[in-house]
């Protein structure tokens, strides 16, 4: 059980070295923007490193919506990162689950997520493989609800797809944490990657606002057990840069007897 955080992307190996960090995840680009990843100088460094690497992708990304000048682009965007990452060397590309619009029926959001592993496939496959991961709000979202997973893994859980569980966004999506690992491996059969994240606001409020470990609303016990069930490696998205997410890590470390 590795663990580390979400940092800068200019230079994610130092920052993750000051963080004392085992792994390491960072956007490619500019997360709210239509761009293709860029050859990285640093690429020879990040594949040699024993630094395990992820890769964010952007936040505009939502292959779920029936909007085609967005699930298009997305579509498109989502392998462009997956080769970036590939490129990279990393382990997975984290992708938010999605939602269709108001009013619109999600279960072609399911649909359109399926087709997008078949677009993938007919370009040769995602070289990096895909960590759908739950997302805090949204009455008509593919992953916040774990009804709404298991309806999305009817449809995609032919291919080889993974899942990465993020403990704020379960938590303000309203699904109880307690459980909440032999739920989502009764749908996914697998966890792959946590992101071990407190939140600023209540349980089932619908907002995404990471907070430090022990500073937010969940029991931060809660969140260790969380991590110490799933037995995946881990990263920190949690404010404060080098001393705030330093601290989050040596609390799970610290509490995990690592």
């Amino acid at each position: 059980m590795r663990i580390g955080a979400h940092v800068d992307s200019t230079d994610p190996l130092g920052e993750a070295a000051a963080r004392g960090a085992e792994t390491v995840q960072f956007f490619l680009t500019d997360p709210q923007a239509w761009k293709d990843p860029e050859p990285r100088a640093d690429a020879d460094a990040v594949r040699a490193t024993d630094i395990d690497v992820y890769i964010h992708a952007p936040y505009r990304i939502n292959v779920a919506t029936l909007n085609n000048r967005i699930r298009i682009p997305s579509r498109k965007l989502l392998l462009t990162h997956a080769q970036g990452a590939a490129a990279l060397g990393a382990k997975g590309l984290i992708v938010h689950g999605g939602h269709v619009g108001k009013g619109e029926d999600v279960a072609v959001g399911f649909d359109n997520w399926r087709k997008t592993f078949e677009y993938g496939a007919k370009a040769g496959g995602f070289p990096t493989p895909i960590l759908i991961e739950n997302t805090a709000g949204g009455d008509n979202a593919c992953a916040r609800r774990f009804d709404a997973l298991a309806r999305l893994w009817e449809a995609i859980g032919d291919y080889d797809v993974g899942f990465c569980l993020d403990t704020c966004h379960a938590y303000a999506g309203g699904e109880d944490l307690l459980d909440a690992v032999d739920r989502i491996k009764a749908i996914t059969g697998r966890i792959d990657l946590i992101h071990a994240n407190d939140s600023k606001d209540p349980f089932d409020s619908g907002r995404d606002r990471h907070d430090n470990l022990g500073a937010g609303t969940i029991d931060p016990e809660l969140i260790v057990a969380v991590v110490r069930a799933a037995g995946a490696p881990v990263v920190v998205e949690t404010p404060g840069g080098v001393a705030g997410q330093g601290a989050d890590i040596e609390f799970l470390r610290d509490r995990l007897g690592r």
